[in-house]
């Protein structure tokens, strides 16, 4: 599954705002387009938005519209790599148009690759710290799978390399407020994956975590900045904080393209504040609704 390719002089992405309903893939020719499906979560998370900024660069250099490059590299602030990746393309602008489309199919390659590596080692971290061959029960929150990236998934990766070997008993899928990624694209993941899964309000997670449930967390990243410090969808923070009372691993899986070194902290990560009408849109409750940082 590739949520970001690039299809007869076009962008194709899966809907994500569609799912679990239904799966739908959309057609953007235009880097207008393409903003707008960033903007509105139609297309999103980090390693994904990568992608899709390099193929966009292309969109705009095939349609003439070299100038709309800058508002697509600011269309998502918080995830670093949409910008690396509209940079990364860009790069190659002065070679032609088959170049920076040549790069854009590099990146998508060497990130699904990436992700397969990353899934590996962090089973392996994670076997190795727990000293333990059984099956594991683990929580997850937002989602980091397929969906995200560019067909694999990061801290879903790591659920799949365990279930691969047979070692996964649960997983924990936090709802995760306030636009449900966990429930609506989470559990359609893991469900397509036989993989076992409960889904669980996002107040629940520390509870489930400090009553002894679980035995890990994996979470994905939008960024992570020189010192360690990392931004994932809001809610996270209460995940790691419940891991360290319960001194159960807390595991943040991320390619290096969401490592930002020109950040020298969390503290200078720009964080999104999606509008009302947005989270009005997912069917929010109410205490959802406005100013809620949703960084993908």
């Amino acid at each position: 599954m590739r949520p970001v390719t690039w299809h007869d002089g076009a962008i194709r992405i899966i809907d994500q705002t569609a799912l679990p309903g239904r799966l739908t893939y959309l057609d953007l020719n235009k880097v207008d387009a393409l903003i707008a499906a960033i903007q509105r979560l139609a297309v999103r998370g980090a390693p994904a938005l990568g992608v899709a900024g390099a193929y966009g660069v292309a969109l705009a250099l095939q349609n003439g519209e070299r100038d709309r490059i800058a508002d697509l590299r600011a269309a998502r602030p918080t995830a670093v790599n949409l910008m690396a990746g509209v940079d990364r393309a860009s790069a190659r602008i002065d070679e032609g148009f088959e170049a920076v489309l040549a790069e854009a199919h590099a990146m998508l390659d060497q990130e699904v690759t990436a992700n397969r590596t990353l899934s590996a080692y962090g089973a392996d971290w994670l076997l190795g710290r727990l000293n333990t061959r059984r099956p594991l029960r683990l929580l997850t929150h937002c989602n980091a799978g397929a969906l995200a990236t560019a067909g694999w998934g990061t801290a879903l990766g790591v659920v799949r390399d365990l279930h691969d070997r047979g070692l996964v008993e649960v997983v924990y899928v936090d709802e995760t407020r306030p636009l449900l990624q966990g429930t609506r694209l989470t559990a359609w993941e893991l469900d397509r994956l036989g993989i076992p899964h409960l889904v669980q309000a996002d107040g629940a997670a520390a509870g489930t975590i400090v009553s002894g449930l679980v035995d890990a967390a994996i979470v994905g990243a939008d960024r992570v900045a020189a010192n360690g410090d990392t931004a994932n969808k809001i809610g996270t923070l209460g995940v790691a904080l419940a891991c360290a009372h319960a001194e159960a691993p807390f595991l943040v899986a991320a390619p290096t393209s969401t490592v930002d070194l020109a950040t020298p902290s969390g503290a200078q990560i720009q964080v999104e504040q999606r509008a009302e009408a947005e989270i009005l849109g997912h069917s929010a409750p109410a205490a959802s609704r406005a100013h809620n940082p949703a960084f993908d």
